[in-house]
């Protein structure tokens, strides 16, 4: 062959291709090229990074493409915005999406590296509380997966939720700087900066067409920069965005201040912007702290509604179709003033008409519920409100003139109605009521669980829903399969596969297909074998972390969650003293052996809850070295809990803990991350436990506790814990050793703050409940000694967890209140480098 016509062939685009020895070259390019390292100089860390780039490669050219789609389509999008995001790692559940697991493995093979090596030197993001963030991550995923065309929003805080230390048995707090290393999977995009204004006052003019109008003059104005995140579908093209915002200063330095000496105030102005998304959720006990946390919510708003009209307006010239290619969803009251904001965008800087910006305005928001807590559905003080926003705050009293002039001529006479609906919050110290403006200034309201639903229609905003019954709606909340059964529990998720086939990890319900491999006795064995070594794994962990030993084939009872009085790991406290209890009066006592896990932080400023921690740590510190109990019972209280704690513990788990008081907890999705894992639930009907007990079935669910109506019944009557207390020796010798300093020898009236609570007024009626929690403890323990039994009803949770997928949640959202389709994307092939056959040859030598 004449060497003038050299042959050409494909050859995989090094950062596209998918093959090992594509992944290979990519690796080691990123190794070189951007960390700066070769092999012999690179640390893990280094090769971590190198790793997390080139799987970053993959991700942006399908997000391009996606992104292209979009537009090329003028398709409707839909919008999350919710303050928090707890996305967890991202190296394996990317890998996983991408399908590249396998591929990735291998080609680190060839510098002698695991995954397993890797994934630890990974940061977790820590923007996130707990469930609500939590949920927002899943639903992400879910939209990908759907192919829903979707962007999240919210705060690139600098510093997450904190680092939880136990020391002496105390939460001790320390800064999450998750972004010391760099964040290899965000991308930067300074030249979609928005300005966001705080402070000052306005001014009424009259423009040149002779209309009123009203401009904010700002005393300060900060910067919002965007830093997006990839969030890709599993098994598709798709990957949407997670955009964050951060702030800095429109000026970060004063030259002519700092020459005049004062060198704080010179850069007064970077420090307060900048504070703006320092942290996660500062502590509001003060003013300071309220003022603050109201800033990063209005900044994370304004920042994402400039960005959503700007996105819009690149494909039309008037605002008349936003509605209709816009679904805002705000999760929880936390983004609820983008009502308000979307107005003043609306009506003061692109000049649309009051009725008109009003009417896009409730037709693109929709509002998600979290809670029934009242102190937890947030009201801004008028005063601090109209301080930071004075613009929105005379907004405010216009949508809330107008909407009480509604009312008023459809009940008219009734003040107190009026009152109870109003925007504002009358009294000595006026408050906006942003849950009232999130359900009048959007078309849909949801709730998150059936009974929650109910109980928002019944009592918390009974009166928009007379008013407005069409506007409510339920959407049960879902997990996503693919991080917490494929990617947390894979031996579990092999074995699945094994007998169904892979189509549940997008389909959950196709779970159902296991129920006749419970009459499997080889299957029900290996079951059994998978939760044993998970619990293995799990003891290895606190051996190495809490320094003592566990026993594996005792009944791990595990309640990991946000700490919080109303979600009870008090009450699971007290019956591990009268299990205690038990064994002291009897030693010879036949106990069912238990390791009871606790996992959770505490908000800093939330006293009792930490209290909690503290008398949990307590209890643990005597039982756990006491001869009498000969390790019987066990206390472990897993610090600094976190996604990827979860993704380790809710596998070992043998029964979860989900024992909230009735009535209080909106849902829950741990109790759903359990159970998809294997574990049973011992639970009360609040939240989701109501439809987890109707779907996996009565029989297969330890049910306990008064009922949210009962609870009712029994604070309307005159609830005395006192009488609970008298009546019931058990109960009265746990109380009374919490308040002698049984457990606390050092400082004898340490939990008398604990005591005193339980017995003054016990709020969420652990009393109340005490004896029927113990009687289904005993139950449970009855169960567990049938192995048999218990892993049958192992099976059947796992089998009927079907309906609990983010995916069937977020179509619910699609088809009932965002009316949006799918929207498949294409790669139209891989990109491919054209080289000769010298080429190729040179190239595989490197």
């Amino acid at each position: 062959m004449s060497s003038s016509h050299p042959t050409s062939i494909q050859v995989e685009d090094d950062r596209t291709g998918l093959s090992v020895d594509t992944l290979k070259r990519a690796i080691a390019d990123n190794l070189y090229y951007i960390q700066g390292k070769d092999e012999k100089f690179a640390t893990l860390y280094d090769y971590y990074m190198a790793l997390a780039y080139t799987v970053r490669d993959r991700l942006v050219h399908r997000r391009i493409k996606t992104a292209q789609a979009y537009f090329n389509s003028d398709t409707k999008m839909v919008y999350y915005l919710s303050a928090e995001f707890l996305i967890g790692r991202l190296l394996i559940n990317n890998l996983i999406n991408l399908g590249i697991y396998e591929p990735i493995s291998e080609a680190l093979k060839a510098s002698g590296l695991t995954l397993d090596d890797l994934m630890e030197r990974e940061e977790e993001p820590g923007l996130g509380n707990g469930g609500l963030g939590r949920l927002a991550a899943c639903f992400l995923d879910a939209m990908a997966t759907l192919q829903i065309p979707a962007m999240g929003y919210g705060i690139r805080y600098e510093f997450g939720i904190f680092d939880q230390l136990i020391i002496d048995g105390w939460q001790v707090e320390r800064p999450d700087n998750w972004l010391r290393f760099g964040n290899p999977w965000e991308i930067v995009h300074p030249d979609y900066m928005v300005e966001v204004k705080f402070g000052g006052h306005t001014e009424a003019f009259t423009d040149a067409n002779g209309q009123y109008r009203v401009r904010w003059m700002p005393r300060v104005t900060v910067l919002g920069t965007p830093y997006d995140t990839p969030v890709p579908g599993y098994g598709n093209n798709t990957v949407n965005t997670l955009r964050l915002w951060a702030a800095r200063a429109g000026e970060d330095f004063d030259f002519n201040v700092f020459n005049a000496g004062d060198y704080t105030q010179a850069v007064a102005s970077k420090t307060f912007s900048e504070n703006i998304s320092k942290v996660l959720y500062p502590n509001d006990n003060t003013p300071q702290g309220k003022e603050l946390r109201l800033q990063q919510q209005f900044f994370f708003v304004s920042c994402s509604l400039q960005d959503i009209i700007r996105l819009y307006l690149r494909q039309h010239d008037t605002f008349d179709a936003f509605a209709d290619k816009t679904a805002i969803q705000l999760n929880d009251t936390h983004p609820a003033v983008g009502v308000v904001e979307l107005m003043r965008l609306l009506v003061d800087e692109h000049n649309v008409e009051w009725d008109e910006a009003w009417d896009i305005t409730r037709k693109t928001f929709a509002y998600t519920n979290h809670t029934l807590l009242s102190e937890a559905l947030e009201r801004w003080s008028v005063d601090l409100f109209g301080r930071l926003l004075p613009r929105h705050l005379e907004l405010i009293y216009e949508i809330n003139f107008q909407f009480l002039a509604e009312i008023q001529k459809k009940y008219p006479g009734d003040m107190t109605k009026l009152r109870r609906m109003s925007l504002i919050e009358e009294g000595s110290d006026q408050k906006v009521r942003m849950a009232h403006l999130a359900c009048v200034g959007s078309h849909a309201v949801n709730g998150v669980a059936e009974l929650h639903t109910e109980l928002i229609k019944k009592d918390l905003m009974n009166d928009f829903y007379e008013l407005w019954p069409e506007k409510f709606q339920n959407k049960t909340n879902g997990i996503t399969p693919r991080r917490w059964l494929l990617m947390s529990n894979p031996e579990l998720s092999g074995l699945i596969t094994e007998k169904i086939g892979d189509r549940w990890i997008t389909h959950l319900d196709e779970l159902r297909q296991l129920e006749p491999f419970v009459e499997d006795a080889e299957f029900r064995t290996r079951w059994r074998d998978i939760k044993q070594a998970r619990k293995g794994r799990l003891a290895d962990y606190i051996l190495s972390n809490n320094g003592f030993e566990v026993d594996v084939n005792s009944l791990f009872d595990v309640q990991i969650k946000r700490i919080h009085e109303y979600k009870r790991q008090l009450l699971a406290a007290l019956n591990i003293i009268a299990m205690y209890n038990r064994i002291k009066a009897n030693p010879s006592l036949d106990v069912l052996p238990r390791t009871f896990i606790f996992g959770g932080k505490a908000a800093p400023g939330y006293f009792m809850a930490k209290m909690v921690i503290k008398l949990i740590n307590a209890v643990g510190e005597v039982v756990n070295s006491d001869p009498d109990v000969a390790g019987r019972i066990k206390v472990v209280f897993l610090a600094n809990y976190s996604v990827s704690l979860g993704q380790f513990a809710y596998p070992a788990a043998d029964l979860s803990e989900q024992i909230s008081t009735a009535g209080k907890e909106a849902s829950g999705t741990g109790n759903m991350k359990f159970a998809l894992n294997g574990a049973l639930t011992i639970g009360t009907l609040d939240g989701a436990n109501v439809e987890i007990r109707e779907e996996v079935g009565a029989e297969n669910f330890f049910l306990f506790g008064m009922t949210a109506q009962e609870v009712v019944d029994l604070r309307n009557k005159g609830y005395k814990p006192m009488d609970y207390y008298h009546a019931n020796p058990e109960l009265k010798l746990v109380v009374d050793q919490l308040s002698s300093g049984y457990f606390s020898p050092k400082d004898r009236g340490q939990f008398m703050a604990i005591v005193d609570s339980l017995l003054s007024r016990d709020e969420y009626m652990l009393l109340a409940d005490f004896q029927a929690y113990t009687d289904c403890q005993e139950r449970v323990a009855e169960v567990f000694r049938d192995q048999d039994r218990w892993t049958r009803m192992s099976i059947l949770n796992v089998a009927r967890m079907g309906k609990f997928s983010a995916d069937r949640t977020i179509a619910d959202y699609c088809k009932n209140i965002w009316q949006v389709e799918p929207m498949p994307i294409s790669l139209n092939g891989s990109l491919q480098k054209v080289v000769t056959g010298v080429e190729v040859k040179e190239l595989s030598k490197s």
